[in-house]
């Protein structure tokens, strides 16, 4: 045991006060709001109470807050409450430190038992689940001095508001990005008196033919998903699940463009840099460059003006069974720019998505380099000087 230290369940460490069960009938126009699961996860949208609270109802802003019923790794757990004053709802606790305890060096605590916490909760469903409040105030911690509690605290607020600001630059390149390709893509729908004179409309018929080729055995098994496009299912750990005949599998080669034909009213597409085989469940579409960048084709499909087409196109009794096979997707008509602009708009995208990668990475490093902290520091692996 390190001097100064010692292990301690919560319960010595604080105090945990149930929520109201706030019925339908007890929901009114106005009045103190309605803290719930979805208001930990970011929702602004309230349902008030006007009538006698009780202070343990109370949440104040800036209260430590623990979800014990919800979806693991989103609505169970920790929260510090950054909204409104208002009164506490079922299934959340609000947690009161007891004196020599930091509140938010127990945040961390309670956050780094959140997964021991999860491993032992129980519910109908293995992600939405529940615990009894023993299962939460009887988890161990390693409990330093108060002083060494607020430094713990200190370091691990200051890699917070990193990730905080890195998410924020995240969200505003997002929102550049889906900006800009809105205004790209927006005029990209036929209209009697056209986009000007450097615009021309087709048909997807006109600017990709299909490819319906069988590979060879030697091909790569490839797969196409929403976020990473054309990927090499077993170079991303994707379990093989297909049938050992591939003899029906279709051929894709760098360049081609494929999507998910049960999907692509979802955007499910991408762009091939690769050689390969998908499954039948695909469709592999080869652009016409003479008509249309590729690269610029693979943003205008993830547009949200082309998925409302390729919605409204896909065929079947419901989003289950919806098929957008290449005879119909061939059918559908757009307005294009001219090739020099088509480049350089996919030009000016593909540098605006490497920087949200970039982004991406730097916020995913952060929060890496936290849970380590949050592992050494809070189990007494390391200390600090104070």
């Amino acid at each position: 045991m390190l001097s100064g230290h010692r292990r301690a369940p919560l319960s010595e460490l604080c105090s945990f006060l149930n929520g109201n069960g706030f019925r339908p009938t007890d929901w009114k126009p106005s009045g103190l709001p309605i803290i719930r699961i979805q208001n930990l996860n970011g929702s602004e949208i309230f349902n008030y109470f006007d009538g006698e609270v009780r202070d343990e109802w109370i949440v104040e802003p800036g209260d430590l807050l623990f979800a014990w019923a919800g979806v693991k790794g989103v609505s169970f757990g920790p929260t510090i409450w950054p909204g409104p004053k208002g009164v506490l709802n079922q299934h959340i606790y609000r947690v009161v430190p007891n004196k020599g305890v930091d509140r938010y060096w127990l945040y961390a605590a309670l956050r780094l038992v959140t997964s021991r916490i999860e491993a032992q909760a129980h519910g109908f469903k293995s992600s939405l689940v529940h615990v009894h409040k023993e299962d939460i105030t009887g988890q161990m911690v390693e409990l330093p001095p108060l002083m060494e509690q607020r430094k713990i605290a200190e370091i691990l607020r200051a890699w917070d508001e990193a990730i905080e600001k890195t998410e924020a630059l995240l969200r505003a390149a997002q929102d550049h990005h889906d900006a800009y390709s809105r205004s790209f893509f927006k005029p990209c729908h036929p209209s009697p008196g056209g986009c000007g004179s450097n615009w021309s409309d087709f048909s997807m018929g006109e600017l990709f033919r299909e490819r319906d080729e069988p590979g060879a055995e030697s091909d790569v098994l490839l797969s196409i998903t929403m976020s990473g496009g054309v990927i090499d299912r077993d170079g991303v750990g994707r379990k093989d699940s297909s049938s050992e005949d591939k003899t029906k599998y279709k051929l894709v080669l760098p360049g081609d463009i494929g999507y998910n034909t049960m999907r692509m009213w979802q955007g499910v597409s991408g762009l091939s840099s690769l050689r390969g085989i998908v499954s039948p469940a695909y469709t592999v579409l080869i652009p016409k460059q003479d008509k249309i960048f590729p690269r610029y084709a693979a943003h205008l499909f993830k547009s949200r003006r082309m998925i409302h087409d390729f919605e409204r196109y896909s065929q079947g009794l419901t989003s289950d069974t919806w098929n957008l096979k290449y005879p119909v997707f061939a059918e559908i008509k757009v307005s294009l720019p001219s090739i020099v602009l088509q480049e350089q708009q996919a030009n000016f995208l593909d540098a605006m998505n490497e920087e949200i990668s970039v982004i991406t990475r730097q916020r995913d490093a952060l929060a890496v380099q936290k849970r380590g902290l949050m592992q050494k520091l809070l189990t007494g692996e390391w200390r600090v000087k104070c």
